[in-house]
This record gives C-alpha cells, sequence and structure tokens, in this order.
C-alpha cells in the first residue's frame, strides 16, 4: 500500500530550493581530553552525552561558522550533509573549516608553510543501507602523509580522567605549564606520558559530560608537525602537511579542499567512492609544544563545493500541479509511484512530501 505524508509546507516566489550544501546535522560529539573541551562548546552542568552534541551541531551546522575542538589526539567529530556528495572527476568535492593559519613570521625563513596547523584525519562513508545513519563502512582520506614512514596506523591511545584528590605539579621551569602530571594517558606502542595544563585554561580538560574514568581512541597518527624554531620553547611553528587533512592550511587555500577519490580502504586501496554523505574527523596529532599545549584539531564547518544553492524554478505562475524531484529535476504534474521525497509545486505553494 503506498503511503503519502506530507512533511512541509512552504511558499515559493520564483525558486525551488536544492539541499543545503553544508552540514546538516552531528551525529556523534567525542572529544579526547585537551584545553578547549568544555569550552568549544560550553560545557554548562547537567550537559549530557546529546545536549553537548547539540551544542556541536548548533556551532558547525548551517553555515554558522561556530567552532569546536577535538582535544588531543583521537577526539572527534561525525556529521553527515543532507544529500550524496558527489566525487566529480578531476574536482574538488567539499573542504573542512577550521582556523589554521599561516605565520607572518618565523626565525626559520626558510622554512615551508606553517604556523597554526592542527591537521585532523579525515573519513568518509556513503550512506549505502540508505537508513541515513553513519553505520556503514568508513574510508579514510589518505592525504599527504598517509605512506610516510613516521605514521602509525591503528595506534590506540587511553587517556584517563585525574583522581579527585590530583595533586598538580607544576613545571619548574615554564610559568605556563601549572600541572605536568595533570591527565596520564597510554598508548598501544609502549608510550605513556600527561597531557600538561595551562595556566590559560584552568578548567578540567576531561569531558564532563561523561561519567567514565578513562577514554580510549583508535586511529591514524600523524607525523609530529610542530617545532620549535626559537630554540628556547618560546616559538612554536606548526607546520602544514601537503593535502588531505582538516584545519590543516587556512580556509582560503586550495589545498585545504579534499577530493573523494583520495578514499581508501582498510589495505589502502582507492575506495571508487560515487559520493559520500557522511564524514568523520579526528585530531592526527598526538604532540604538546611548550607553552602552546596539547595540538588539537578544530572545526568551524563544511561545504559540498559542487552543488549549486539553489535552482531556478521553470515553470512560473502556473496553477497546475507541478511535481519535482528534490533537486529540482520537473518530473511531471502526475505523482510518482516510486518511494522518495518529492517537491509538489501548485502556483507560488510547494511542499515536500514523502512516499513510502
Amino acid at each position: 500500500m503506498k503511503q503519502i505524508y506530507t512533511i512541509l509546507c512552504l511558499c515559493l516566489t520564483l525558486a525551488v530550493y536544492a539541499d543545503s550544501p553544508y552540514i546538516y546535522r552531528v551525529f556523534e560529539y567525542t572529544p579526547a581530553p585537551g584545553q578547549f573541551v568544555n569550552l568549544l562548546p560550553e560545557y554548562e552542568q547537567g550537559d549530557d552525552i546529546n545536549m553537548m552534541r547539540l551544542k556541536a551541531e548548533e556551532a558547525i551546522a548551517d553555515n554558522n561558522m561556530g567552532m569546536i575542538s577535538l582535544g588531543g589526539w583521537g577526539g572527534y567529530v561525525v556529521f553527515g550533509f543532507d544529500h550524496e556528495v558527489k566525487n566529480v572527476q578531476g574536482a574538488a568535492d567539499f573542504i573542512i573549516y577550521g582556523n589554521a593559519f599561516y605565520a607572518e613570521t618565523n626565525p626559520n625563513t626558510d622554512a615551508p608553510a606553517g604556523g597554526s596547523s592542527e591537521p585532523g584525519v579525515i573519513w568518509v562513508s556513503y550512506d549505502s543501507n540508505g537508513n541515513g545513519r553513519p553505520d556503514d563502512e568508513w574510508y579514510e582520506i589518505a592525504g599527504s602523509e598517509y605512506n610516510n614512514k613516521e605514521t602509525v596506523k591503528n595506534y590506540s591511545l587511553t587517556y584517563y580522567r585525574p583522581a579527585t584528590d590530583h595533586v598538580a605539579t607544576p613545571s619548574k621551569t615554564n610559568k605556563n605549564l601549572i600541572d605536568t602530571t595533570f591527565i596520564r594517558y597510554e598508548d598501544n606502542q609502549g608510550g605513556s606520558g600527561y597531557i600538561n595544563k595551562l595556566v590559560y585554561h584552568t578548567q578540567s580538560y576531561f569531558p564532563l559530560w561523561t561519567d567514565d574514568d578513562e577514554m580510549t581512541f583508535t586511529g591514524t597518527r600523524l607525523p609530529n608537525n610542530g617545532k620549535d624554531e626559537s630554540g628556547n620553547g618560546s616559538y612554536y611553528v606548526l607546520y602544514a602537511f601537503d593535502y588531505g587533512y582538516a584545519d590543516n592550511h587556512p580556509n582560503t587555500s586550495d589545498k585545504a579542499r579534499i577530493d573523494i577519490s583520495w578514499a581508501v580502504d582498510a589495505d589502502g586501496n582507492p575506495a571508487n567512492l560515487q559520493g559520500i554523505h557522511f564524514v568523520k574527523v579526528c585530531t592526527g596529532e598526538h604532540q604538546q609544544c611548550g607553552w602552546i599545549g596539547e595540538t588539537s584539531t578544530e572545526i568551524l564547518g563544511a561545504e559540498d563545493l559542487n552543488m549549486p544553492t539553489s535552482l531556478t524554478a521553470t515553470q512560473k505562475g502556473n496553477s497546475k500541479q507541478q511535481v519535482y524531484t528534490v533537486t529540482g529535476v520537473l518530473i511531471g504534474e502526475n505523482m510518482p509511484v516510486e518511494k522518495g521525497l518529492y517537491i509538489v509545486k501548485t502556483g507560488n505553494k510547494a511542499q515536500k512530501i514523502i512516499i513510502k
């Protein structure tokens, strides 16, 4: 039995609007501990994981250009578009907006582009099962460092919440580090250490909306990109990788753009995706740079680069019923029998219809 549901009524003047090129929804927001966690977005007493997800969504969806921090290595956000982002051959397909910038000055005058580049590893997924959820296979965007011998695949890191009676250990040589034993971590390579607490940010660095006393992340760890160019800890430069990462190059740079053709499967083979619906971004650096603190990827938004923002209706002032696809393609005057989402226009009014 065919069921028809009217889900939205709206007035149209001269255009039938296509899907938004920007982030539609944030599905998960799970930052690792870091100096901007509980601040970007701001945690308020009583917030739970869903409320923080909604705050992240409010910040970066719909071209709002707010900012969220993913914290230290492994912290991530999962978001989706309200349509398939097409893999256009020979062109960049989408961009993830961050707050990377190049340094105006650098003691090393021969250095490559860099300044504040906090690269995030990007994963993409196609909605193969058509349920609108990011539960299909993920493919890594193989950026410029994918085959770098210093890149660690299947890296795993566990962070531990500080004890309630934790006593801070201030640095004896750097007044900006007010606790050098703040958040302990251990990895699967035999490494361990602490996330430092900085004098500039004194709130909890461990997400306050979780009751868990430890957080474990697994993914790709990029080579360290931070360097003390001053030699005395006063001037750190975080150098940009060539391509393929979030928050790596300034948003105005072509190198900030992402090509879906770069996606690879778990064995490193080309994924050959026709398009994507979902994106996951993870902080890719596990490093601390003195008074700057840990390197944490920040996200402001994302955009489909190959989609028009609106489609002009060809039928103006026509009182007959006109049926369009959601991308603005005229089907005809009769409702189709196929399941799907359609726009039905009569005169200057239109409504979105779902056929199940």
